[in-house]
């Protein structure tokens, strides 16, 4: 499996953006897709999850202004609404099959 993240880029807080992951190759059975950030200098934390049945998890970080979707079995979205300096981070999608696969990162940066 294949990930490819897209949709990062600088915005001032409060603004928005929407992150994109499309898995390809052998997609079929790819069950829990997601969303993690690792700010510099941090550890990489968990995000948002989203099922092969559409139910999401978030982290309380981001509950109330991240929402996560899944077009269908191998795209998935974050909408990253009043975005804040502290979600400064690079975002990884991630597809479980068997195992774990991670995309590149994608950077969002938040000004003040």
């Amino acid at each position: 499996v294949q990930l490819q993240a897209s949709g990062g880029g600088s915005v001032q807080a409060g603004g928005s953006l929407r992150l994109s992951c499309a898995a390809s190759g052998s997609i079929f059975g790819i069950g829990v897709m997601g969303w993690y950030r690792q700010a510099p200098g941090k550890q990489r934390e968990l995000d948002a999850t989203i099922n092969s049945s559409g139910s999401t998890n978030y982290a309380d970080s981001v509950k109330g202004r991240f929402t996560i979707s899944r077009d269908n079995v191998y795209t998935t979205y974050l909408q990253m609404n009043n975005l804040k300096p502290e979600d400064t981070a690079v975002y990884y999608c991630t597809a479980v099959r068997f195992l774990t696969y991670w995309g590149q990162g994608t950077k969002v940066t938040v000004s003040s």
